[in-house]
Parts: C-alpha cells; sequence; structure tokens
C-alpha cells in the first residue's frame, strides 16, 4: 500500500509542477492592478488608456496562457479603439476622459508599435490556441498596417513610419521611432505572410537601430532625410530615454540564432559598458555625442536584463538583478510604464517566453518548456 501511496505520489509530482511553472504571479499582480473587468488598461498616472497600454498586455495574456483575460482585452481594443471593427480600421492610440467629462476617443490617429504588437499576438495566439478568427484578424491588421503605416524612403526601402499621419513632416524628411521595430515581430510577419512587403521591412529596421545610434545610444526619435540619410530628430534632438529603452530590450530577446542579434549587441554595447560604469542604466544618451546623464528608474534596470545577458555582461546582469531585489518592495507600484517593462524583462529572464528564429513565440505553458533552448 505505502509503495502505491508513494508511486501515486510521484506520479502526481510532474503535473503539479507544470501547473506552478505556468502561473505567471507578476502578470496576475499586473492584471489585477492595470486591467479592469472589461479589459481595458489604464495608466494610472492619467487615467487614460493607449494602444499600447492594450497591446502590451494582450502579448503578456498570451504568454501566460490566460485566454479569458486576451478575450476581455480584445474586444475592448476592438469596441473602443477601432470603433467596433478591427477588420475595417486601426485601432486609435488614446482613449480617455475629454474637456467636456464624456469618455471617449482622445486622438484617432494610431501607433504603428502598437499595431504591431497586436497583430503579433493576434496571429500568435491564432497559432498557439488553435483559433482562426485571430489569425484572420492578424491578417487582415498585418495588411492594413503594410499599407498605412510603411513608406518607401529614398536609399532606405520599405520602412514602418511611427503611424498613418505626423511623421513626414517634409516632402523629403520622415520622423522614425527605433523602438517602434522589433525584429522578432517583424521576422514572425514575414514568415507569415512572405508574399507580403513585411520581407523588406526586417533590413530597414536593422538599419534604423544600427545606422541611427552612431554611438551605441538608441534616440528615441529619429529623422530621416532624403540624400542625406540619418539624422538627430529636429524636435527631440537625440536623446535617449523612456522610448529608447525598448531597443535595448527588443535586441536582448532576439533567439540566440537570429543574424541580426550579433550586428545589433555590437552596435549597441556601449549602453551595456554605461550601464556596468555607473551601476545603474542612464536615463537618458545623447545618441550624437555618445554621452549619458542620470540613473534611469528600476524599470530601466529590468528592461536591460535580457540585453545583458545577451551580451555577456555578467557583473552588469547581477547589478541590476541586486538593484531589482533591492526595489522588490517599491516594485508593486502604479508605475504602468516600469511595470511593463519588468513584465518585459523579468518574464523573459525567468523563461515565462522565448522568441524563436523566425520570431514565433515560445511559451512556457509547462516546465518542460523552460529548459528547453531557444530556438
Amino acid at each position: 500500500m505505502a509503495r502505491l501511496l508513494i508511486a501515486g505520489l510521484l506520479a502526481l509530482i510532474p503535473a503539479l509542477a507544470a501547473a506552478d511553472c505556468a502561473v505567471w504571479p507578476a502578470w496576475e499582480g499586473f492584471r489585477s492592478r492595470f486591467v479592469n473587468e472589461g479589459g481595458r488598461v489604464t495608466d494610472p498616472s492619467n487615467g487614460q488608456t493607449t494602444s499600447e497600454g492594450q497591446s502590451y498586455a494582450l502579448f503578456f495574456a498570451l504568454a501566460a496562457n490566460d485566454r479569458a483575460a486576451f478575450d476581455r482585452l480584445l474586444r475592448w481594443t476592438e469596441d473602443n479603439l477601432a470603433a467596433g471593427d478591427l477588420t475595417a480600421r486601426l485601432p486609435a492610440w488614446q482613449w480617455g476622459k475629454k474637456d467636456d467629462g464624456s469618455w471617449g476617443l482622445l486622438d484617432d490617429n494610431a501607433a504603428a508599435d502598437s499595431d504591431l504588437w497586436i497583430a503579433y499576438a493576434l496571429a500568435e495566439a491564432g497559432r498557439l490556441w488553435q483559433e482562426p478568427r485571430y489569425a484572420a484578424l492578424a491578417e487582415l491588421l498585418a495588411a492594413r498596417i503594410l499599407k498605412e503605416e510603411t513608406a518607401e524612403l529614398p536609399g532606405l526601402g520599405r520602412t514602418l513610419l511611427p503611424g498613418p499621419r505626423g511623421f513626414h513632416p517634409q516632402a523629403d524628411l520622415w520622423r522614425l521611432n527605433p523602438s517602434y521595430v522589433p525584429l522578432q515581430l517583424m521576422r514572425r510577419l514575414a514568415a507569415l505572410y512572405p508574399k507580403s512587403d513585411w520581407r523588406k521591412l526586417v533590413p530597414t529596421s536593422v538599419e534604423i537601430i544600427v545606422r541611427g545610434s552612431p554611438r551605441g545610444f538608441a534616440p528615441d526619435w529619429l529623422a530621416y532625410k532624403a540624400g542625406a540619410g540619418f539624422q538627430a530628430d529636429p524636435d527631440s534632438g537625440g536623446v535617449g530615454s523612456y522610448n529608447a529603452i525598448r531597443v535595448y530590450l527588443w535586441a536582448g530577446m532576439l533567439a540566440e540564432n537570429d543574424p541580426a542579434r550579433p550586428v545589433l549587441l555590437k552596435a549597441l554595447a556601449p549602453m551595456a559598458r554605461a550601464t556596468a560604469d555607473q551601476g545603474t542604466p542612464p536615463l537618458e544618451t545623447h545618441s550624437r555625442e555618445g554621452n549619458t546623464q542620470g540613473s534611469g528608474p528600476a524599470g530601466f534596470s529590468a528592461a536591460l536584463l535580457p540585453f545583458l545577458a545577451a551580451s555577456g555582461a555578467q557583473e552588469a546582469l547581477k547589478q541590476q538583478r541586486l538593484r531589482l531585489e533591492a526595489k522588490a518592495p517599491l516594485a508593486r507600484n502604479d508605475n504602468y510604464y516600469d511595470q511593463v517593462l519588468t513584465l518585459f524583462g523579468q518574464g523573459w529572464s525567468e523563461r515565462r517566453f522565448r522568441f524563436g528564429r523566425d520570431g514565433s513565440l515560445i511559451p512556457n505553458w509547462t516546465c518542460a518548456s523552460a529548459s528547453s533552448p531557444s530556438r
């Protein structure tokens, strides 16, 4: 009898371990603080909702295998940011309380990075959850992004613009955002839709990051001028901060066998060195001068975990992990963006998810997948 009891308990261990491994407490905490029952993500600092927030939450819900939350997030996004129909329009980027006290769209322009993450989350949800509706919606959204949020830039090629309107101020000038072009997503959409122009966006995205960061520091915004190439953005200069921190995050999370990974790690290596030298990520970097200033928040440390690990900067990686541990009591705050960066950076470090060479999402829904190498 004792042997049978022990055998039964041993048989339960893998299932129990897998269940524990699949739970993502950080996502559950984020969902409880920032996502309401209807699927709206709110930034407590201003009470507003952005397509960015909805898109990231969709990704986290998918990585956590939380389909109920995914469906609520998708429904709210479609109903409130896309006038009830994501098959017909891109989602507006900003929603909140208007001057007259009513609630609704504050700006109906779209944000290309959010649209990209939504299309990606839908495509991978369609594959992983075997839901054709998600896959069909992803393909329609991806086609609309190509049509409305890309342009053929002279001397560069087909390029992702930050949105449909407002980023082509002069006939020969475009404004770009290096943090809007995560290569994992570009590669995945190119693989899913090989007959489309998505494959053309992969090399131009690499160019935006590498040539737009001449001193190894990515700017928040960048200008591209026909005949002259990349320049400092006339509105913001070459400063990199809250936008640019995501450039290192996306680069660090690339698959180990992604051919662009060593290129980006080499081009952005000064950020790893600067973080190691001062013990914290800089709050601001200057892409043209190559200098830094200030100390970034804890979310910056979390965002750099994948990048430092990929760069082999072990001492800097240890410093940032210790910093996050030391600030753990403050981590459960209402800083929406800090929490987003932490979910991405720590989630990847905990192997909650990985990206394949083709950009496919490899979620850790069982402990077995946690120990498998990145494709």
